[in-house]
């Protein structure tokens, strides 16, 4: 159960580009919804009349490689508006009988593009100059276009950059319009869907709240709900969207696992028990998940025992709710679309999502992911739209294992308690000094390494604590925050001062990729 998604669309058909999903999101926050699809599923894919144009996106391969059995190019005769990104531009091209050639000068990064003519495409793209500034990221390139196409715009290096052909609409850039590095690349996008494909905004958080609500309560009916609470965003817009649905109906179950952030359980209980009005049960399993987790260093082992006994005692509490049909889940678009789901990619796996497969299988209940088409950002908007604390609903991801991802090694109650105390003091200096809410995810890690310190000329032999800050837009990739030099000092002398335990902080300036978000 999800969305009643039967509206106007753009469908994305996916050739396994990094930034696809940036172009859903894209056309999201423009008013319009969007799907995705892998260009191997195309095939088996029902195209109705609510799809009112089409997006080919980026990838890594080259067009020589697709054949009609990867790739099913019934969809250029379909009478559709299409726009081809990179990659999506030479299949096009390719396609209707144009060439696509290994170029020259490979391009990766920004460079000049120079209009040639008027487009829809490029109503209001381009300054007074007639010339922007585009992200490129090709090594192929167009060499002939295809009948009844015409440049539009052209790089140095790229003389197709932007091409048209009006009496078929179709459309193809060679840059990437959805990147923030691209000018007013936006304004492509836009231009597309309003300009071309015609199509009027029927995507808000508004809009989403009324049906969702409507869909839950037609599949419910008299049937009982229950929620695994965690207190983070996407299971909090979860629990409040069923319990504006069903009320009493809902029963949400918060274990506390004892690797909570610091009065993550007092948060919890005030909001969703006294605030909120929630049939709310809650467990203090603390004692249990240590003693499960005694001497365990291996972060898989420690993953694999925190989800085990989490179901377990989730189970032992369910079954204390007579007639219980249906199992809540805050799933996420980009989780489906990471666990292969959606999209079919062929991208290597990290690490499996929490909620995609495991406690409803187990349980034997009917899974509900009212959630499932939305990205976080749209997550966030719904849960202002329920009226959801701001403090719940721009809280940072944090992982399901808690905090024993972020203590590399052994876990033991005092290392948990130093832990807890040195991520409150960063959290905290966060949000005093405004930086919160700039910041996708910030904590702090306890690493399993002891050094030798002075204080008052005493020799000390504490642990070390790392600080990770990252920005992202939706936590696929990310990058370091940039940290002022005196809030580094403030907060490394304030944890290392406050806190018996720890004598040094560093701070993690390492990317996304190579590194993941999270130390285990």
């Amino acid at each position: 159960m999800s969305l009643d998604l039967n509206l106007d669309k753009i469908l994305i058909i996916d050739f396994g580009s990094q930034f696809t999903q940036l172009i859903a999101r894209r056309i999201r926050e423009l008013g319009v919804f969007s799907e995705l699809v892998s260009h191997k599923k195309i095939k088996s894919f029902h195209i109705n009349n609510n799809i009112k144009g089409i997006i080919l996106s980026g990838g890594p391969l080259n067009v020589y490689q697709l054949n009609k059995s990867t790739f099913d190019n019934k969809i250029l005769n379909l009478g559709i508006p299409i726009l081809g990104i990179c990659f999506g531009h030479q299949i096009l091209s390719k396609f209707k009988g144009g060439k696509v050639k290994q170029s020259k000068h490979r391009e990766f990064g920004l460079a000049k593009i120079f209009k040639k003519r008027n487009s829809l495409l490029v109503k209001n793209f381009f300054d007074k100059k007639k010339l922007n500034q585009v992200w490129m990221s090709h090594a192929d390139q167009v060499t002939k276009l295809p009948k009844n196409f015409k440049i539009i715009a052209s790089t140095e290096n790229s003389r197709f950059a932007i091409v048209e052909n009006k009496q078929e609409n179709f459309f193809g850039v060679q840059f990437h319009p959805e990147v923030t590095h691209t000018e007013n690349g936006k304004k492509i996008i836009s231009n597309f869907i309003f300009f071309i494909c015609k199509i009027e905004r029927n995507w808000s958080s508004k809009d989403q709240k009324v049906q969702l609500i409507k869909d839950i309560r037609e599949k419910v009916g008299s049937d009982k709900v229950i929620c695994a609470l965690s207190g983070g965003v996407d299971s909090s817009v979860v629990a409040q969207l069923f319990n504006k649905a069903i009320g009493k109906k809902l029963y949400c179950i918060f274990v506390n696992t004892g690797l909570l952030r610091k009065n993550e359980e007092i948060q919890v209980i005030k909001t969703f028990k006294k605030r909120l009005k929630i049939n709310l049960i809650y467990v203090n399993a603390e004692k249990e998940f240590l003693k499960k987790l005694k001497n365990v260093s291996d972060p898989e082992k420690k993953r694999k025992i925190i989800g085990n006994l989490f179901i377990r005692i989730f189970e032992r509490y369910a079954k204390k709710i007579n007639n219980v049909k249906f199992l809540a889940q805050g799933t996420l678009y980009p989780d489906l679309i990471e666990s292969k789901s959606v999209t079919g990619s062929q991208t290597s796996k990290i690490k499996s999502h929490h909620n995609v497969g495991g406690l409803p299988k187990r349980m034997k209940l009917e899974l509900i992911e009212p959630l499932k088409f939305l990205f976080k950002d749209e997550v966030r908007k719904l849960g202002l739209e329920l009226n959801l604390n701001r403090d719940i609903i721009s809280r940072h991801p944090f992982p399901g294992p808690g905090l024993a991802i972020r203590m590399p090694g052994s876990i033991t109650k005092e290392k948990i308690n130093i832990l807890k105390a040195a991520d409150n003091y960063f959290i905290q200096a966060l949000k005093e000094h405004g930086l919160y809410n700039k910041i996708w995810q910030a904590y702090a890690a306890l690493l399993p390494v002891k050094t030798v310190g002075v204080m008052g000329d005493n020799r000390t032999y504490e642990y070390l604590c790392l600080l990770r800050a990252i920005t992202s837009e939706d936590g696929m990739t990310a990058d370091f925050y940039e940290f002022k030099k005196s809030f580094i000092q403030d907060i490394s002398n304030k944890i290392v001062n406050s806190i018996r335990g720890i004598n040094r902080v560093v701070y993690d300036i390492t990317s996304k990729p190579p590194s993941t978000i999270e130390l285990e």
